[in-house]
């Protein structure tokens, strides 16, 4: 082992050496032979739609997975695994169906109906072998946010024997509250089918961990208020909309005097019971291969104990109530209230695919197999649409049964169609048994299954040592949905989470870099002690690509680092040059005027002792040779010159800043993926800008579509080539050091 190690220290030691030209854009597109084919849209388009043989199997048999895994289906190896572990989640979909059809603000019996039909449709056409979908916490809450709001209970008011007093008719409401789920659910289906057909899977990229998991707990908080008024047997109002949540809470607060005792007791005993339970089940899971069945236990001890001290009569206990058995015939949505609810299907949509999909992609890693992300789609989007017609409301994965399924054995989807089947036996035979359940237990279970996501609480501090970004994100997602509710918080933290990736777009990291002695790399300054800069050269790179939204910075941040402002120092420059032509152009006329002055006098002079001073006055200026004169003046101009010129750089501001600039700039672009309009003409000013003030500057590291983006934005002239663009920093560095016009052939890397 320490012979691998010390052999693996030794190769990473040996020196290596590269012998090449410097190459510039132009270079690399020679050597390389660069091509510039492209296949053109309208062939693209051809391919896309042309059908063939082979094509139309592959298309078929991904459209339906069950076909091309079954035939193959290990039976002997996988059968009693999916057994055992099919039946075990059976079980645990009849107390969470019926547990979360409160959620949804349904009869219990639809709880069962959603964990029957959209099993099986999952089992044909979904890809992910050990998920177990079906009746989800959070779904069901944003099913019951629906239902509640658009069936209050104010709207199913009668009077009752006493003219003062006011029942509600259930019969009505829940028949209203059921449409409305199945509709809403129907609709999610149909959003995720029409996602799945356009190949829209990486719509779930932008639910990061941090948002699913900070969702997640705040719907868990959501469920848990909901879930009070069966805990203490009271009815506050229902609220909806913003800040309906603190609503809720206030009015159950200020119900609490109302509390019904025995359903108090029964709340507290189940609670206390199931997490006791639940701790034994998982100590004596390492000597028990099938895991105790907890939930089921509870149920059938709590629906015993109802019936024989007749909890409903005697102690006014809400129990579970008719529950039908059978199944019922399917029924087309009420498509009235579709537009009424776009915006919460499209919401359960996107939730209930993010959380399939991750978990799905958690397996698929774990056991080495693909899952398809736009199939998922599909499968969940059947599975919603065809379960809203037979009543159900909308699914998703449980983690708690998922981690059943694969715990007891389960290798395939074989195991979500037994369980399917242990459903639909209650449903036919044994269902109507639990009629005198107290929905307190329930809501209990509700209680003891949400301790996995209350304990994401702890996501915070482990956020705060890692990324604080994504703790800020965890904080805002968690509060805007408490907040805003699940519907409205979801959209609004997808927005907060993307504005973080604008923000630190925005704000990037610059940095100047220099060279790892010794070596082609080079390496930010500030980060390391024995990184130094390379005399007359700035290297410059930004950490984030350059568009519209950060150019103006990228330019102040490159201004910063090399210590010159060139729009000052060339409008400075400017100034300095319009006061030297006037000081030329005043000195001149001034030594013209003393030479002609002078000329006048010794021409004077001259005539005087030739004795023709009558003369004199008659000879114009015109008539005076000036030649030599001129000569004069002109040496005199240039004189006047050089003392302007001594007297800017001694007074001006610009010797100190020209003494400051660099020879060369060199602009790193290798984290830049594309370029706007704004990026080029950005690239293009500070070209032209540093190029007035006599600085070279050139590019490296610039991708094939950056370079193509340049093209398209005028960038290059007969003045600007390719020839100002390298492959790598080290390629850039080296051509400035040897020298614009001769690149040493030969260059040792």
């Amino acid at each position: 082992m320490d012979e691998e190690i010390q052999e693996v220290e030794l190769r990473r030691r040996v020196k290596y050496h590269v012998q090449r030209d410097v190459l510039d854009e132009l270079g690399v597109d020679k050597v390389a032979e660069k091509s510039d084919f492209k296949i053109p849209l309208k062939e693209k388009f051809k391919d896309a739609v042309r059908c063939t043989g082979p094509k139309f199997k592959s298309c078929f048999f991904s459209f339906v997975p069950l076909l091309s895994w079954l035939p193959k289906y290990p039976l002997r190896e996988n059968i009693v695994g999916d057994l055992i572990s099919g039946i075990s989640v059976g079980i645990m979909h009849l107390p969470q169906g019926m547990a979360y059809a409160l959620l949804a603000a349904v009869p219990p019996v639809f709880g069962l109906y959603s964990s029957f039909y959209p099993i099986l449709i999952y089992f044909i056409f979904g890809t992910s072998k050990h998920i177990s979908v079906g009746t989800y916490a959070v779904m069901s809450v944003m099913i019951g946010s629906v239902t509640e709001r658009m069936a209050p209970d104010s709207d199913f008011m009668l009077l009752g024997n006493d003219t003062n007093s006011t029942i509600i008719d259930t019969f009505s409401r829940d028949a209203q509250r059921v449409k409305i789920a199945a509709t809403v659910t129907f609709l999610s289906g149909i959003f995720q089918l029409l996602l799945g057909l356009v190949r829209f899977g990486f719509v779930v990229t932008y639910l990061s961990e941090p948002l699913v998991r900070a969702y997640t707990t705040a719907a868990a908080i959501h469920v848990i208020v909901s879930q009070l008024k069966y805990t203490f047997g009271i009815n506050p109002d229902r609220y909806s909309g913003p800040l309906s949540l603190i609503y809720t809470i206030l009015k159950i607060c200020s119900l609490l005097g109302e509390t019904n005792i025995g359903t108090l007791v029964v709340s507290i005993v189940t609670i206390v019971g199931l997490i006791i339970a639940k701790e034994l089940s998982a100590l004596a899971a390492k000597k028990i291969p099938i895991p105790i069945p907890v939930e089921l236990i509870a149920i059938i001890t709590a629906t015993v104990a109802s019936w024989q001290i007749d909890l409903k009569t005697k102690y006014k206990v809400e129990v579970v109530g008719i529950i039908p058995s059978g199944l019922q015939a399917p029924v087309l949505p009420a498509f009235s209230l579709l537009g009424s609810m776009i915006g919460d299907a499209f919401a359960l949509a996107v939730v209930g695919y993010g959380i399939a999909i991750s978990l799905g992609r958690i397996f698929a890693l774990k056991y080495a197999y693909k899952v398809d992300s736009n199939q998922e789609l599909i499968a969940l989007g059947l599975s919603n649409s065809v379960g809203g017609m037979f009543q159900c409301f909308a699914i998703s994965c449980s983690m708690s049964r998922s981690m059943v399924q694969v715990s007891t054995g389960g290798k395939s989807q074989v195991a979500g169609a037994v369980s399917a089947v242990v459903i639909l036996v209650i449903l036919l035979k044994i269902g109507e048994l639990f009629e005198e359940l107290p929905k307190a237990v329930l809501a209990g279970i509700i209680y003891v299954n949400l301790q996995g996501m209350m304990k994401q609480f702890g996501d915070i501090g482990s956020l705060w040592k890692t990324n604080k970004v994504d703790m800020v994100v965890w904080i805002m997602t968690l509060i805007l949905t408490l907040l805003l509710n699940p519907d409205l918080g979801l959209a609004a933290s997808i927005a907060f989470s993307i504005l973080t990736v604008v923000f630190r777009t925005q704000l990037p990291k610059y940095s100047l870099l220099g060279q790892v002695p010794g070596t082609d790399i080079y390496k930010p300054v500030e980060d390391y002690n024995q990184v130094k800069q390379i005399p007359g050269l700035v290297i410059f790179r930004s950490s984030a690509t350059l568009y519209f939204a950060n150019a103006e910075m990228y330019t102040d941040a490159l201004y910063e680092k090399t210590g010159v402002d060139v729009a000052k120092l060339l409008s400075h420059k400017k100034k300095l040059e319009t006061k030297r032509l006037r000081k030329e152009k005043k000195a001149a006329k001034k030594a013209k005027k003393e030479a002609k002055k002078k000329a006048k006098e010794t021409a004077g002079h001259a005539y005087k002792n030739q004795g023709a001073e009558s003369e004199l006055s008659e000879i114009s200026e015109d008539e005076l040779d000036f030649s030599d004169v001129e000569a004069n003046g002109n040496a005199h101009e240039l004189s006047v010159k050089k003392q302007i010129n001594v007297y800017t750089v001694e007074a001006g501001f610009v010797p100190d800043t020209d003494s400051a600039l660099p020879e060369a700039i060199i602009l790193d672009l290798s984290p830049v993926n594309f370029l706007d309009t704004v990026g080029v003409k950005t690239l293009r000013n500070i070209y032209k800008d540093y190029g007035e003030a006599g600085v070279d500057v050139y590019l490296c590291g610039c991708q094939r579509d950056v370079v193509e983006s340049m093209e398209k934005g005028d960038f290059f002239n007969e003045k600007v080539t390719k020839s100002i663009i390298f492959s790598s920093v080290h390629d850039a560095v080296l051509y400035c050091q040897q020298g614009n016009e001769e690149a040493m052939p030969g260059t040792h890397f």
